[in-house]
């Protein structure tokens, strides 16, 4: 399988703010339908498949609610193809075990607190992964044809062979400077690992 081949679907409105820059991270458990019914790392360097179907505004900050509406313009459901307008690559990924560690990162990101609490509370006994991304806008949107396997609550689907890495490859720079992303990413650290909540 060629490394461009893996995709991580998300929905499109957190896909829309990690490539302007908004936020650096995401939050996982799982998938209903994931193996494991678990959330599993499969790569450390990924598109971003934009998702549609399950957002919802009443589960984001009132400021980002709007963005759910300019991610559906020239969505069609039943489309056969998707457009594809980004990649990341993992930087680290670290563990929350308690809503204290997850309240402070709550000026970080787009969601509220009902996404959030819920996300920490299912399956109390695994904790919620953050994934710290170093995200990518492609020059080009990939279009990628709709299969059946990509449909469902999974995390991870397998892109054909045959797309090329080019899309990725023509895309080096990050949307988020050096020095920036380094900086939220100490912010983000100190806030789950070096202070005492």
């Amino acid at each position: 399988m060629s490394r461009g081949s893996i995709a991580l679907k998300e929905w499109a409105i957190a896909v829309k703010e990690l490539v302007e820059g908004t936020q650096i991270f995401i939050m996982r458990k799982g998938g209903i339908e994931e193996e494991t019914r678990d959330f599993e790392i499969h790569s450390h360097e990924f598109y971003l498949y934009p998702t549609y179907e399950h957002q919802k505004k009443d589960l984001l900050k009132e400021p980002f609610r709007s963005g759910i509406d300019d991610t559906l313009e020239g969505w069609n459901p039943n489309a056969s193809k998707i457009l594809i307008t980004a990649y990341a690559k993992l930087v680290e990924d670290l563990e929350i075990n308690d809503s204290d560690k997850l309240e402070q990162l709550y000026p970080l990101h787009i969601w509220n607190h009902n996404f959030t609490t819920d996300r920490l509370r299912w399956k109390q006994k695994n904790p919620l992964l953050l994934m710290l991304l170093r995200v990518y806008k492609l020059s080009e949107p990939l279009e990628v044809e709709i299969q059946d396997t990509y449909l469902g609550c999974k995390s991870w689907i397998h892109l054909p062979d045959s797309y090329p890495d080019e899309a990725k490859e023509n895309a080096v720079v990050p949307v988020v400077n050096d020095v920036d992303f380094a900086a939220r990413v100490r912010e983000i650290k100190d806030l789950l690992i070096n202070k005492e909540v």
